[in-house]
């Protein structure tokens, strides 16, 4: 029995410039990879296009050639494969799984004001239950109208739909363990944006198993967010990788490191006089 080689991946988003905590990330992956003795792949996670550039994209490669990463084959870019996302969320149109959602999250934001509004585990207010509940000629005549919308995963009907518990695999020192997944806890999530036919939990899934992925290595901030991707997964007929969710790199006062803080990005610390080597001894690596 000829036995496959596992596949890891860093999928980076050009909307800022990376920052150790990204490094870490990048170069984590490409010693797991080697001491498995597995491929390392390269993902451009664009699907952004309003705040991901061509520019941005340039650097991020500039920067990842600067510290030294490496990684097997030629990259995939997201904003170039909207064709298969598109399928993926035919599907779960057809098994009426998802829903039109004319709600815009700053429209959510003043429904649900400063009360105590049930939030998701990044601390995002849950949608409101009675606006998937529209009846489809309200929708119908909505949609008519040119109102947007996104497309809302109806949670309680995807988990049904499974009829299951789920879980997923997580490795690490010490081996690997089971961790139930909750995804009732994040509500009807967003599948596929107003302006593109997906969104992160849906492109992920897809990209991960269009890739041949097995192994999952990322930052421990997407840990929950794990148990809306076993959901899709199941839906759709793909395969779950095993994970790996590392510490996140801080800051001096113990904040998480942002691409909007300019101060902590690799360009700046370059610019500053750092070295490869020295960002490798600033994330432990």
């Amino acid at each position: 029995m000829l036995m496959t080689k596992p596949v890891f991946r860093f999928a980076p988003s050009p909307n800022g410039h990376l920052h150790p905590g990204h490094a870490y990330s990048a170069l984590l992956n490409r010693k797991f990879a080697d001491d498995h003795d597995g491929r390392l792949l390269l993902r451009i996670e664009d699907i952004d296009r309003e705040r991901c550039t061509p520019a941005l994209e340039r650097d991020l490669l500039d920067d990842l050639a600067w510290i030294g990463f490496e990684w097997d084959g030629t990259f995939r870019r997201q904003s170039e494969h909207f064709a298969d996302y598109s399928a993926a969320l035919g599907r779960l149109v057809e098994l009426d799984l998802v829903y039109p959602a004319f709600m815009s999250r700053s429209e959510l934001r003043q429904r649900v004001g400063t009360g105590d509004w049930p939030k998701d585990p990044d601390g995002a207010p849950l949608y409101p239950h009675d606006e998937r509940e529209i009846s489809r000629r309200e929708r119908q005549e909505r949609t008519t109208a040119g109102m947007p919308f996104a497309w809302r995963l109806n949670m309680d009907k995807a988990v049904a739909h499974i009829g299951a518990a789920l879980a997923w695999d997580e490795f690490g020192p010490e081996g690997v363990r089971q961790v139930a997944a909750k995804p009732e806890a994040w509500g009807d999530v967003v599948v596929a944006r107003r302006d593109t036919p997906t969104s992160y939990h849906l492109a992920v899934v897809v990209d991960d198993a269009l890739q041949g992925i097995t192994h999952v290595v990322r930052g421990r901030d997407l840990f929950f967010a794990t148990a809306v991707h076993r959901v899709l997964q199941q839906i759709l007929g793909l395969p779950a990788p095993v994970y790996h969710h590392h510490e996140l790199i801080l800051d001096a006062s113990g904040e998480k490191l942002s691409k909007s803080r300019r101060d902590t990005s690799l360009r700046s610390l370059r610019q500053a006089g750092k070295t490869p080597d020295d960002i490798r001894r600033m994330v432990n690596l």
